[in-house]
């Protein structure tokens, strides 16, 4: 078995986390940033089947109003340093990524990015072995459109 292609992206793209009910939302691609990391409004902790979720809000477009409320179970909680060198404990998920055609699960942090232009940050973790990033384009592949989860 060939293994996949390397694609090369630009520093901005469109992707897609439709276990989310995200169809497309903008993300920075950071080689620098080791995690990825989503925009949340809110997140609230419960449990499930002896195991625990969050319930989050995400606002995948900076300039609207709508919220896509979400749910996913907590992979784990631990600390995250930004660029900036602040430490902060962040609830983690595993989600379903689209992005490029090529379909793939990462890891996602769950913080508050309102501050920042894109409401998703994909870390070199989810990149690595998949895509290259060209800091020179931008918008390299097609915005998703009608993305389904994976049955």
């Amino acid at each position: 078995m060939q293994p996949a292609e390397i694609a090369t992206l630009g520093w901005r793209e469109w992707l897609a986390l439709p276990a989310l009910g995200i169809g497309a939302i903008k993300a920075k691609l950071d080689t620098g940033a080791r995690s990825t990391s989503l925009s949340v409004v809110s997140v609230e902790a419960f449990e499930r089947g002896g195991q625990t979720h969050v319930r989050f809000r995400v606002r995948p477009r900076r300039r609207s109003e709508r919220l896509v409320t979400c749910e996913a179970p907590v992979v784990a909680r631990k600390p995250v340093t930004d660029s900036g060198g602040h430490t902060s404990e962040r609830w983690f998920i595993r989600t379903e990524v689209v992005l490029a055609g090529r379909r793939f699960e990462t890891d996602i942090n769950l913080t508050d990015r309102r501050a920042m232009l894109f409401p998703l940050l994909l870390g070199r973790a989810a990149l690595g072995g998949r895509f290259r990033v060209d800091p020179t384009l931008s918008y390299t592949s097609a915005r998703p459109s009608a993305v389904r989860p994976t049955p």
